[in-house]
């Protein structure tokens, strides 16, 4: 799939410039379950704006994505949620293959980036792309220059034997943005050698986390050297003045897909639809920012965040987001990981 050409051409189309539209519709009756898959604070900013513009009682959950794919597996005979908005967008591609997930074609798809419509085609209308974010890591300035450590600006520096202990990142079974650094070291480096590097990685892993973005948190706060993340979720903490710096490897680096599906079996069906073409309006889009999250939106004419980390300008890999968004090759790669990775010693 091309879908590193469609990132670029997406994110050479998209333009700035576009405000929120004031006012809200008239009351509706009904209400809204929603999954959250993003940070907390633009979960918040989504439910409430959606709310007062349409009368609809959004009822939101924030949980990391692999936690909603297996929450959504879980609820599948009697489904719970209506919308699952945010999130790396491999979990949602195994769920639109395991139906749980519907079909649904948003009348606002024409005017969204190629990218974004990649992803509604490769999952069969069953998710969509709403955000594009780049993988790397976050280093805090002030504990690297500590330790002697020359400063980390490729996945292989992340080794060194000073950072012992030192680096964090989430867990794959939990976390969306774990499970892309799985899928982003194999496609990088070839399996075998994909695995031979997190394993030595493990050594300099003080924990797995159940949130994607809480090592940039950690970073930040002093309580790790390195945190691998989203680039964005860097940037969220070196804006605010934190001594973290955002780092996109130099080895090269996957990215996801942030998605949005219907869950199959929605309960508020009507509402769910309402909330989707809603969410890919560049008003709703320009609610990332003011909420602290950079990703890069996927309609055209939504604003792109000043602090978005400059995709086209770092050095992506093709990711294969059919094959590693399979219910099979998700299942092995996790399998396999859990075996031979975090059962290791340290």
């Amino acid at each position: 799939m091309q879908i590193r050409s469609w990132l670029r051409a997406g994110l050479l189309a998209a333009a700035a410039g576009v405000a929120l539209h004031a006012g809200s519709a008239q009351a509706q009756q009904g209400s809204l379950v929603m999954y959250c898959g993003v940070q907390e604070e633009w979960c918040r900013a989504m439910s409430i704006a959606f709310e007062k513009e349409t009368g609809i009682k959004v009822a939101m959950t924030r949980k990391s994505a692999g936690e909603i794919y297996a929450q959504l597996k879980a609820e599948s005979s009697n489904p719970r949620g209506d919308i699952w908005w945010g999130g790396t967008g491999d979990p949602h591609l195994q769920a639109a293959e395991e139906g749980l997930t519907t079909e649904y074609e948003s009348p606002m798809n024409k005017d969204l980036n190629d990218w974004a419509i990649s992803q509604w085609k490769a999952a069969k209308k069953r998710t969509i792309g709403i955000y594009a974010g780049a993988l790397g890591f976050g280093y805090n300035t002030e504990l690297i220059k500590q330790k002697g450590v020359p400063e980390p600006k490729c996945w292989a520096d992340l080794l060194n034997a000073k950072l012992k202990d030192d680096v964090q990142v989430a867990d794959p079974n939990s976390s969306g943005t774990a499970y892309n650094l799985l899928a982003t070291v194999v496609q990088l480096m070839g399996e075998d050698k994909g695995f031979d590097y997190l394993k030595a990685l493990h050594k300099n892993v003080s924990q797995y986390t159940k949130s994607g973005a809480a090592p940039a948190k950690a970073a930040s706060l002093g309580e790790t050297a390195v945190g691998i993340v989203f680039v964005h979720d860097a940037v969220v903490f070196a804006v605010q003045g934190d001594p973290i710096k955002p780092v996109a490897p130099c080895e090269g680096t996957g990215y996801e897909i942030g998605s949005m599906s219907i869950v199959k079996g929605a309960r508020n069906l009507d509402n769910a639809k309402k909330f989707y073409d809603w969410a890919l309006t560049p008003a709703a889009q320009a609610l990332a920012a003011p909420a602290k999250s950079y990703q890069v939106p996927s309609n055209k004419n939504a604003p792109i965040p000043a602090q978005a980390p400059k995709m086209s300008e770092m050095k992506l890999i093709d990711y294969d987001f059919v094959k590693y968004g399979s219910s099979a090759e998700r299942t092995r790669l996790l399998a396999k990981w859990d075996k031979e990775v975090k059962a290791l010693p340290k």
